[in-house]
């Protein structure tokens, strides 16, 4: 069968092993093909091709609920269940998602961007299908990264006490994005080398079992059995949270994955499979990263798998720009140390990683604790930088506005990936923080509108000493390395303005120079604000504003609620001033996956659309 005929997963059950083997070959290079030319998460998928084979083979989904925890594993799920002739539009505007959306098939029973939700769910789910007196599995996959976040250690916790039948399957390749770091990421190698105790309890019970006697001894053995047991496995992570373990397995292997899915269909309560896997499995530029490099990647040349866009001449990444500036300031500075929960690679941090190792820190997927870790560096005298993806930060809000914020304490905020992302969509779209920080008190929150400023930014929060926030978006920027100038916190600054000044355009971040680029080539009469600081604002320029009487044009490419214009329009109310303003933003809903220039299109922001209206408005 062509993988493009595929319609549900039934037709599985039909094939031998040779032919699921040769299944797993064939969805391999489909994914490698495929991806290098809508781009996407490609090594985590290579390496569950044979896992979601066999869990589709022993399971039947949509009855039995299979799914996965983040939900970029899911590619191969999507093939299986019929979605293999859209696959042109993986992560395209108006395409299938790169996650599991339950909006595009019965068989995707959850939804996630982020980690570790996938065995909070599954309980809540195991829970309604016993009070329903229904009978059906429920199988989460979860990988080695995301099972040692709290959020899924809270779940173990509850999910061992709750005793449910549940079938986790444990992915372990040693890495989340890059390598996993931790004690628990040791403890997980000490399972990989352990002998099984599942395997043990086989081989003794199929021994003793071939004539009466040896029957006799294995029923009076439950105390050699738990002796055993207890020191091979349960004195393991799994143990101490009361469930059952079997493994590891060579995840790899689809005779062995099926054989132990099966046995533990028959358990009841709760049991983790613990597959051990290669993330990039059969692809050999995936194989050989261990630096993340290979997780999520645009399009690229499959023979030599280099990526088909390069960054253009003179450019540099916005999080690479923060990252150099932050080695340079942190060569002069001993105080300084940087902090990332899991993302050295994404947030461009490895020159730090690497000339400071004992200042640097990865803190796993672990957003809570590495802002509370801050804080406590922070207060004992030290200067740290965090570096988090703005849809990642909000699991961390407690965190900034109880533990740093409340306390005043100088920890340096680095907002990675903020704005519209593009492809990743939904759950990943960077558009909530300025509402999630500008509410909390002693926060300073601001954007550069290019890279000199971003540099300046930085400088600036660490002469300062307050919880400051900088947020940056994905791309790449025009290098700019000059020297530092401390801004002036709250401070903006106003471009072509003139006597003959008929309007104002407020924006912020990369918008700023687009907007003087398009008023200037269009000799327009209208003058552009960059409102580098969300929080505080520039009360003063407010007031100018009000006194001059013209109209305001407010526009922001993140969420409208809580953002740049309500600030602006809160202060006018509670300082008695008008202005006449009309706002161009995001609304209350959610925005798709796409390219930003189209997503844009599609929420009435695009700069074109926004510059004809105000046009209009002037007319």
């Amino acid at each position: 069968m062509k993988i493009t005929d595929i319609k549900d997963p039934s037709f599985l059950k039909d094939l031998s092993i040779n032919e699921l083997n040769d299944l797993a070959l064939d969805i391999r290079q489909f994914l490698i093909n495929s991806v290098s030319k809508t781009g996407g998460h490609l090594a985590s998928n290579l390496g569950v091709v044979e896992l979601t084979i066999a869990l589709h083979y022993v399971f039947n989904s949509p009855v039995d609920k299979i799914f996965f925890d983040v939900g970029h594993q899911c590619y191969t799920h999507k093939l299986l269940t019929g979605r293999a002739n859209e696959f042109s539009t993986l992560r395209q505007y108006d395409g299938i998602s790169g996650f599991e959306k339950r909006r595009e098939s019965e068989h995707d029973v959850w939804e996630a961007g982020h980690s570790s939700t996938s065995l909070s769910a599954a309980l809540g789910m195991a829970i309604a299908r016993d009070l329903n007196g229904e009978d059906y599995a429920i199988v989460p996959v979860i990988g080695d990264g995301a099972i040692a976040s709290g959020m899924a250690m809270e779940a173990l916790n509850s999910i061992g006490s709750e005793q449910k039948k549940l079938i986790i399957i444990f992915n372990d390749n040693n890495m989340s994005i890059s390598k996993n770091v931790g004690a628990m990421a040791k403890g997980f190698a000490r399972l990989r080398s352990a002998k099984s105790y599942n395997s043990l309890k086989s081989n003794v019970k199929n021994v003793l079992k071939k004539n009466e006697l040896g029957k006799l001894m294995y029923s009076g053995m439950k105390s050699v059995k738990d002796a055993i047991k207890e020191s091979v496995i349960d004195k393991g992570i799994f143990g101490e949270f009361n469930l059952e373990y079997m493994g590891p397995v060579d995840g790899h292997n689809i005779t062995d994955l099926i054989r132990v899915l099966n046995v533990a269909k028959e358990h009841d309560g709760p049991v983790v499979i613990h597959a051990i896997t290669q993330k990039g499995h059969g692809y050999a530029p995936c194989e050989k990263d261990l630096d993340g490099n290979w997780h999520g990647v645009g399009p690229f040349n499959v023979d030599t798998g280099l990526p088909l866009k390069q960054t253009p001449l003179g450019f540099k990444k916005w999080s690479s720009i923060i990252s150099d500036t932050l080695v340079e300031l942190a060569e002069h500075d001993p105080k300084i140390l940087c902090l990332t929960p899991a993302m050295v690679n994404g947030s461009a941090l490895e020159p730090f990683f690497a000339k400071f190792p004992y200042r640097s820190f990865d803190c796993g997927i672990a957003e809570e604790h590495a802002l509370t870790f801050a804080a406590g560096l922070a207060i004992s005298g030290y200067r740290p930088f965090i570096s988090i993806y703005s849809s990642f930060l909000q699991r961390g809000y407690d965190q900034i506005n109880h533990d740093i914020a409340r306390m005043d304490l100088p920890v340096v905020i680095g907002i990675d990936r903020a704005g519209l992302v593009g492809e990743d969509g939904e759950t990943h779209h960077g558009v909530f923080d300025i509402g999630i920080l500008r509410p909390i008190p002693n926060m300073i929150l601001s954007q550069p509108k290019d890279a000199k400023e971003a540099r300046d930014l930085l400088y600036t929060a660490f002469n300062q000493s307050h919880p400051f926030a900088i947020r940056y978006p994905r791309g790449e920027v025009q290098e700019n390395m000059t020297a530092f100038n401390e801004i002036e916190i709250g401070s903006w600054t106003v471009f072509n303005e003139t006597p003959n000044t008929k309007a104002y355009i407020l924006t912020y971040g990369e918008d700023v120079d687009k907007c003087i680029d398009k008023v200037t080539v269009n000799q327009l009469d209208i003058a552009v604000v960059n409102c580098r600081f969300f929080k505080p604002l520039d009360e003063a320029f407010i007031q100018h504003l009000a006194e001059k009487n013209l109209p305001v044009f407010i526009y922001e490419t993140d969420m409208l609620a809580g953002g740049l214009s309500s600030a602006i329009f809160e202060y006018c109310n509670d300082a008695n001033l008008q202005i006449h303003s009309k706002r161009y933003g995001i609304r209350d809903h959610y925005v798709g996956q796409g390219a930003t220039n189209l997503l844009k299109k599609d929420q009435f922001i695009d700069l074109n659309y926004v510059l004809d209206d105000i046009l209009k408005e002037l007319e």
